[in-house]
C-alpha cells in the first residue's frame, strides 16, 4: 500500500476537494486523483462522492478515512520517535503563531509545554502565513499555529481549536443569525492572504458556490478589516474573538443551519528529534478542548 497515496486520500478528506488537495500538495490534480484511485482499487471500496458542491465520503469512506488517519499518525510517531532517540534534542519549542492564533490558545501551548513527559520552555513569534511556512520548512520553527487554510501538506497537521465567524453588515443592524446565501449580497472587506483571513473566506464563498462580491479596496489584516467594517466601509467576516470595535450589528453566520466556523491547526515536522515531543504536545492542546471557551466570544460580543 503507497503512503503517498495516502496522503493524498487524508488531504482530500480534510480539504473537500481534489483540485485544492492537489494545489495544497503541489501535484497534478490526474496525478492525484490517480493516486486515490489507485488506493481505491487496493482496498475494493470507493472513498468519496463528487458532486458540485464537493467532495464528500462515502459510506465507506467514513469508516475508513479515520483509520488512513490513525496509520498515517502511527508512522509519523514512529519516525518521530527514532528521531529523537537518534539525536539530542533542544530543550526549547519554537512555536511560530498567525496574529489569527489569540491569546487563549497560546497560554494554553505554554501549559501543554510544561506539562510534557520531558516539559519545556517555549519561544514565540507572530508572523503571517508565508514567513511561518518558511521557517517551519527550514527548521527555523519547531511547530506553528495557524488558521487551517490549504498548504504544507507534506507536514502532520492536527486541528486544535474551532471558533464561530460572525458577519459585520453596516447595512443591516440585525442581530439574528444568517445564512451564507443571504449574506452574499453585501461587498466584503478583504486584506492580503497573508494572516489566513481572506483565503478563509474566498474559499468558504468557492466551496458552497457562491458569488462573493469584494469591497474594491483592500485592508492590511484583520484588524483594519474590523476596523474598516465599523466605519461602514463595507461587511466583513471575522472570528468572534477578533472583534474589537463597536458596530451595529455582528450576526452569527450559517450554512444550512449550522454555524460556521473556522479552525486553527498545529502544523509541525515529525520527522524531527522533536517529534514525538511536538505530537504529545499538539494532543494535549487537542485534548484540553477544541472549541475555544464560551466566555472568551461572550466577552467578545460585550465589544460591540
Amino acid at each position: 500500500m503507497n503512503i503517498e497515496a495516502l496522503r493524498y486520500t487524508q488531504t482530500v478528506s480534510r480539504t473537500k476537494s481534489f483540485s485544492a488537495a492537489a494545489r495544497a500538495y503541489g501535484v497534478t490534480q490526474p496525478a492525484l486523483s490517480s493516486g486515490v484511485a489507485r488506493l481505491e482499487g487496493e482496498l475494493g471500496v470507493k472513498l468519496f462522492d463528487r458532486s458540485p458542491r464537493g467532495v464528500r465520503p462515502t459510506e465507506h469512506g467514513a469508516r475508513v478515512l479515520p483509520l488512513i488517519d490513525h496509520v498515517l499518525a502511527s508512522l509519523d510517531a514512529l519516525a518521530a520517535e527514532a528521531q529523537r532517540m537518534a539525536h539530542p534534542v533542544n530543550e526549547t519549542i519554537r512555536m511560530g503563531v498567525s496574529p489569527l492564533i489569540g491569546a487563549e490558545l497560546v497560554a494554553r501551548a505554554f501549559d501543554a509545554a510544561r506539562t510534557l513527559k520531558r516539559p519545556r520552555d517555549v519561544v514565540l513569534r507572530e508572523a503571517d502565513l508565508e514567513p511561518l511556512r518558511g521557517d517551519l520548512e527550514a527548521g527555523r520553527l519547531d511547530i506553528v499555529l495557524v488558521p487551517a487554510v490549504p498548504g504544507m501538506p507534506t507536514l502532520r497537521h492536527r486541528v486544535v481549536a474551532r471558533e464561530p465567524v460572525v458577519v459585520i453588515d453596516p447595512a443591516d443592524a440585525s442581530d439574528s443569525p444568517v445564512e451564507l446565501e443571504a449574506a452574499a449580497g453585501a461587498a466584503y472587506i478583504l486584506g492580503p492572504p497573508t494572516c489566513g483571513l481572506t483565503t478563509f473566506t474566498t474559499e468558504l464563498f468557492r466551496s458552497h458556490d457562491v458569488a462573493l462580491r469584494p469591497y474594491p479596496g483592500e485592508a492590511a489584516s484583520f484588524r483594519a478589516v474590523d476596523e474598516w467594517a465599523a466605519m461602514g466601509l463595507g461587511a466583513a467576516l471575522l472570528p468572534r474573538s477578533k472583534i474589537t470595535h463597536q458596530h451595529a450589528s455582528c450576526r452569527p453566520l450559517l450554512q444550512a443551519g449550522t454555524p460556521v466556523e473556522i479552525a486553527y491547526e498545529a502544523v509541525w515536522d515529525c520527522h524531527t528529534p522533536l517529534g514525538a515531543d511536538l505530537e504529545e504536545l499538539v494532543t494535549a492542546l487537542t485534548e484540553a478542548g477544541e472549541v475555544l471557551p464560551a466566555a472568551l466570544a461572550t466577552a467578545a460580543s460585550g465589544k460591540r
